[in-house]
């Protein structure tokens, strides 16, 4: 059984929406990620099965290794489709914005979101959500919001609804956002949750191959070299830097998530707690932390990048150059240095 975390009222509220909603928009963030893209097909899944004209729109493209998922073919990509999902987003009675507490991070669609008469309803679990939906289910404490999803679908009694669809999905989005339960999944309620997952038949075993066993030729040759010529070591502080820049992205003929996981690498080195990388795009650096143990790779995003995110996982962008940026991460290491050099 899964202990009450979603409010009552916020249930009550969130079902009473639905009941009345006829065309249903579900978005989710900029670049999303398996999270992302899970529980929003998830819903979807539910959804439909409810009887529900359900539509999901992304802002942008993303990785290759999540369009196995069933319903991938439906999404409506805005930088593709812009007009189809202004329409979209005008005609919808009831919108969810999954995986993202602020406007900002669905990008072009932000203003048109916000301006919409759609009542909204926020599903996420990252820190300080801006109060833009009439209902906000914000968990930070869930290791991803297809955990909280989960749990909110149980809550509102739909829980008869998840298919084998649906179930996948779900899985996926729990599993890509605890890098395959490696980190923020300590709680026996995860994997009570798993366990009625894999009552509905999926796989776990296939849905981790199609994740992490999907990358081409050119993606390996990248992480080889990112790891032999571009990773440093800060052995005083217990921290490991990843730099690559766009012209050498370009060299190994770079797509959509083929860095993804490359943060993670790094700590898997002795003493090592926390890990930064830092990517060059045409106009834009991103920043992605990792940490172990109790350092806040969270404090740090948005100490030194206006960042932000969990305790062990954050990100962030720079508007300057890369050197710049990496000289703010070196700038930034003494502050922390009594954090990172405790032992965890």
């Amino acid at each position: 059984m899964l202990n009450p975390v979603i409010s009552k009222e916020s249930i009550q509220q969130a079902k009473r929406l639905i009941d009345k909603a006829q065309r249903i928009v579900l978005v989710a963030h900029v670049s999303p990620d398996g999270d992302a893209i899970g529980s929003s097909l998830a819903l979807w899944h539910v959804l439909k099965q409810l009887g529900k004209q359900a539509d999901v729109i992304v802002p942008n493209n993303y990785p290759g290794f999540l369009k196995w998922m069933d319903g991938v073919k439906d999404i409506v990509v805005a930088e593709w489709k812009d007009a189809l999902a202004a329409r979209m987003l005008h005609n919808a009675e009831l919108i969810f914005c999954m995986d993202f507490n602020i406007p900002k991070r669905v990008q072009q669609l932000s203003g048109l979101l916000e301006k919409v008469p759609a009542r909204k309803i926020m599903i996420d679990h990252h820190p300080q959500p801006a109060n833009f939906c009439d209902v906000t289910i914000s968990h930070p404490e869930m290791s991803s919001t297809s955990e909280l999803l989960y749990r909110f679908i149980n809550d509102i009694g739909l829980d008869g609804l998840i298919n084998k669809s649906s179930a996948e999905c779900l899985y996926a989005g729990m599993m890509t956002d605890t890098g395959a339960f490696s980190y923020n999944s300590n709680t026996p309620e995860i994997y009570y949750i798993i366990s009625k997952l894999l009552e509905k038949g999926i796989n776990k075993d296939i849905i981790y191959q199609k994740v992490y066993n999907h990358y081409s030729e050119s993606r390996i040759r990248l992480e080889g070299y990112v790891l032999y010529k571009k990773m440093r070591i800060f052995e005083e502080y217990n921290a490991a830097l990843i730099t690559l820049s766009f012209e050498e992205q370009k060299k190994f003929q770079w797509k959509k998530g083929d860095t993804e996981g490359f943060v993670n690498i790094p700590l898997s080195i002795e003493n090592i707690c926390f890990s930064v990388f830092i990517r060059e795009e045409e106009d834009i650096v991103k920043i992605s932390l990792r940490s172990q143990g109790g350092f806040p790779a969270n404090e740090f995003a948005s100490d030194v990048y206006t960042g932000g995110g969990h305790l062990n996982a954050a990100g962030g962008e720079f508007s300057g150059s890369l050197d710049n940026a990496v000289r703010l991460f070196e700038e930034a290491l003494p502050r922390y240095k009594e954090q990172l050099t405790i032992k965890n």
